[in-house]
């Protein structure tokens, strides 16, 4: 990916993430965060620290238009951190340095764990951060789960709309 493409993404992401997303609550609890997708989608031979400025600025991005006091920003940025140890899980050996982890690249069932993987830890430190409490551990287990399954149906869909 190219730097413009890679702009375009990350506006039209912010952009639908704020504008769309970010006002859809399924029976109360589900909210997909669909705009994890770019920093999912970066090639596995880009630079951590490039790696964690994308997604510090995505994740920046996001909480100025949600008011949200820079959560997305640190549940993304550790998304980045921990991506390249997914990519190592869920890759075979063998691959090129410069591969876009995709379903056609990886295949169905790696993407998906990679995926499921990426969006655990995302959420996991989101909602970690919105309750800030295990007063209410059920809330928050439920919140998390619904809203992982949700992201996972819309990147797993955007996924198999943008295969090339």
């Amino acid at each position: 990916m190219n730097y413009v493409y890679k702009a375009g993404w990350f506006v039209g992401l912010v952009l639908l993430q704020v504008l769309v997303l970010n006002n859809i609550h399924i029976a109360g609890c589900a909210t997909p965060f669909l705009y994890i997708y770019l920093i999912l989608k970066f090639e596995t031979g880009i630079s951590r620290n490039a790696l964690l400025l994308w997604a510090f600025c995505l994740g920046l991005a996001v909480d100025i238009f949600s008011d949200t006091l820079g959560m997305n920003a640190a549940a993304v940025v550790l998304l980045a951190f921990l991506r390249p140890l997914f990519l190592r899980l869920f890759l075979p050996r063998d691959v090129q340095d410069s591969l876009v982890p995709s379903l056609q690249t990886m295949g169905t069932a790696s993407f998906f764990k990679y995926a499921v993987a990426c969006v655990l830890v995302h959420h996991t430190m989101l909602f970690a951060l919105e309750f800030f409490s295990l007063a209410h551990i059920g809330l928050l287990l439920l919140r998390m789960v619904t809203s992982m399954a949700l992201t996972l149906a819309c990147v797993m869909a955007v996924e198999g709309i943008v295969k090339k």
